[in-house]
């Protein structure tokens, strides 16, 4: 009998809650599936409960949430047999996009049911995690500022980026991309494992979490009327094939600046460790996951 972990957001809300926890007692039955459900109490606890489920030998950790949450179940997963399933209550959900996880609970519980797994790569930028993406640009001062805001979602998100846009200053960047190093001034700079950003806005179109590399998205200084054709073609998914972009792939990436101040790992704020430096790196099958067919 397979042991199954949930381990919960509680952000979801009461009600929703109680139909989530319905719901996975309907598709995973007790005479087939050994299922637990927990829930996140601190910044950190997926990681902690993950660790312990591997102790544990429980085959599948289920990841109930949106991209932060993932993220930070993930950690606690590297290298392990214990598989990965993702349940997208999030909002932007760039991974579950990526890996077309169905963002309906049902259909995502039946994929759980199957049980189709594949190694899926991860990246570390300074050690901090990313399963999407890793940014140093606006990105990250936006992550940076959106942290402490209460509005969420997409609309918190796109406020933040009106607001700040004019007084934003592109920076100067060094990069190593595996020994070869270029010059770029760069509104983004983006490292991306998969090919979502959450919303279906597409960077990296071309990006995989299955083929052993990290991609680099240059994108350099645009103006405000810049944004709206920058929204469609991220849309679209041929950002990389406009003006807008330029895109590089590498596995081990050095981004030296003066002026580099925030980093994001997959739309969250972390502190730099070394000032003006960071280290970006891809470890490959890092962690099984269960992916749709």
């Amino acid at each position: 009998m397979k042991k199954i972990l949930f381990i919960i957001n509680r952000k979801a809300g009461t009600d929703r809650e109680k139909r989530l926890e319905d719901a996975i007692r309907q598709y995973l039955p007790a005479d087939k599936f050994e299922v637990s459900i927990t829930h996140l109490a601190y910044l950190g606890h997926g990681a902690d409960l993950a660790r312990e489920a591997v102790k544990n030998a429980v085959d599948t950790v289920v990841a109930v949430g949106g991209d932060g949450s993932i993220n930070e179940i993930a950690q606690g997963l590297v290298g392990s047999n214990t598989a990965m399933a993702i349940l997208p209550l999030g909002s932007g959900n760039g991974l579950a996009r990526a890996l077309k996880i169905p963002l309906d609970i049902g259909k995502a519980l039946r994929l759980i049911v199957a049980d189709k797994q594949r190694p899926i790569d991860v990246g570390y930028a300074n050690e901090h995690l990313f399963l999407s993406n890793a940014g140093v640009g606006f990105d990250a001062l936006i992550a940076e500022q959106f942290r402490h805001t209460k509005k969420r979602g997409l609309s918190g998100y796109a406020k933040l980026v009106l607001k700040s846009f004019n007084s934003y200053e592109p920076a100067e960047y060094n990069i190593d991309i595996d020994g070869q190093v270029l010059q770029a001034k760069a509104f983004l700079l983006t490292v991306a494992n998969g090919n979502q950003f959450g919303y279906e806005f597409k960077l990296a179109p071309s990006a995989s979490v299955f083929d052993g590399q990290l991609d680099i998205c240059i994108m350099p200084p645009v103006g405000f009327f810049s944004l709206l054709p920058v929204s469609i073609y991220s849309l679209l998914g041929n950002i990389d094939k406009t003006r807008f972009m330029k895109h590089y792939t590498g596995k081990d990436i050095t981004i030296r600046s003066k002026a580099l101040q925030y980093l994001q790992v997959d739309g969250d704020a972390v502190p730099l460790s070394e000032n003006g430096v960071v280290h970006l790196r891809i470890q490959a099958q890092a962690i099984k996951v269960v992916v749709n067919d």
